[in-house]
């Protein structure tokens, strides 16, 4: 019987569970450990990238990956050291961390909507579009719409798209389920719509579930999930915070040359399809063909505005704890320092 990292992962447990992962290069003691907390999705495709590629151990570190499903779960891990990065998604949580002094940054980049890779967009139950019930997002109003949670920036995504047609957030009933959820409960009848990331929205829209709204349309340029150093990694391992940027950025500029025309149809593609196959639950290579990436800025650099934009909506619905604000948590010195050496981004 063949045995997957992902069934691995959950016989072990989790955290710590993917020490395994840097196998190639853990027999070296002269690389510097680095520990991130991930999902394992395909947004954290920089983080393969970057091991299978060499890119981690050309600059002397040896990267673990610890299975942490979201980013309320890594925040007191990273705020105690037990990991060094967190990939997450941008949340009100980051903002009351930081006015709680646990001291985490946002530092790069790691996963954008952005016009044509709108990776995390609206998916309405196909049974109200085809009936003509929902035909613009005006129809938005009164229905039951699903988030993963409460102070997340698939919240302020939601939000946009209501502003967009006239409509209120609260002028929509929200209920809270995990994504799988979101496609069983479209397919139920339980719910009218959703904000769904990849590939879920490809499972519903091929299942004949529902019909996707792309973000971009309504919030063409949103940050979804960054890069975040904890406390103690910048200030006790300077060295190697900063030999992490240069190796995470060649990878950002790898994906980057994976993508095209909003599916990984560039000259990387395959190749990174290959990773993705080995280094995700999802095996199959015809969903990455149909999928839609996510945007990554090759530089490094986290559009504020975004930030600033789901920082407001937070502010509104009451979900900040302190008055915590962008410039306090957002931190481009690492990627601004890289850049030094790796210069900007140009394409092949």
């Amino acid at each position: 019987m063949t045995i997957t990292r992902r069934t691995l992962l959950r016989m072990a447990g989790g955290v710590g569970a993917l020490a395994a992962y840097g196998t190639r290069t853990a027999r070296a003691a002269d690389l510097d450990e680095v520990k991130i907390g991930s999902p394992l999705v395909i947004s954290d495709a920089p983080f393969f990238i970057g091991e299978h590629k060499g890119y981690w151990k050309d600059h002397g570190l040896k990267v673990t990956l610890i299975n942490m499903q979201t980013g309320p779960h890594m925040i007191a891990p990273l705020g105690t050291g037990q990991i060094d990065i967190a990939a997450a998604a941008t949340s009100a949580g980051l903002y009351n961390a930081e006015a709680r002094g646990i001291g985490l940054k946002i530092v790069a980049d790691k996963g954008s909507n952005l016009p044509g890779y709108a990776y995390v967009s609206l998916l309405i139950r196909k049974e109200l579009v085809d009936s003509g019930k929902f035909k613009t997002l005006k129809d938005l109003k009164g229905l039951k719409i699903a988030e993963p949670g409460k102070g997340g920036s698939t919240g302020s995504t939601v939000a946009q798209a209501a502003k967009s047609a006239g409509l209120k957030y609260d002028d929509l009933e929200h209920v809270f389920l995990g994504f799988p959820e979101m496609i069983t409960g479209l397919q139920g009848g339980a719910i009218d719509g959703g904000i769904v990331p990849e590939p879920f929205l490809t499972f519903g829209i091929e299942k004949g579930i529902g019909v996707k709204f792309p973000s971009d349309a309504y919030y063409p340029h949103q940050t979804i999930s960054i890069v975040l150093y904890g406390n103690e990694f910048m200030t006790k391992r300077k060295d190697v915070a900063a030999r992490f940027m240069l190796a995470y950025l060649k990878s950002a500029r790898f994906y980057n040359g994976a993508i095209k025309d909003g599916h990984f149809g560039g000259p990387n593609g395959d190749e990174l399809i290959d990773m993705l196959v080995k280094d995700t639950r999802y095996k199959d290579l015809t969903l990455y063909k149909q999928v839609v990436p996510n945007g990554c800025n090759p530089d490094g650099h986290v559009y504020q505005p975004s930030l600033e934009t789901d920082l407001a909506f937070w502010q509104e619905q009451k979900f900040l704890e302190g008055n915590a604000s962008v410039s306090d948590v957002l931190d481009h010195s690492w990627v601004d320092a890289a850049l030094k050496t790796l210069g900007p981004y140009k394409p092949a």
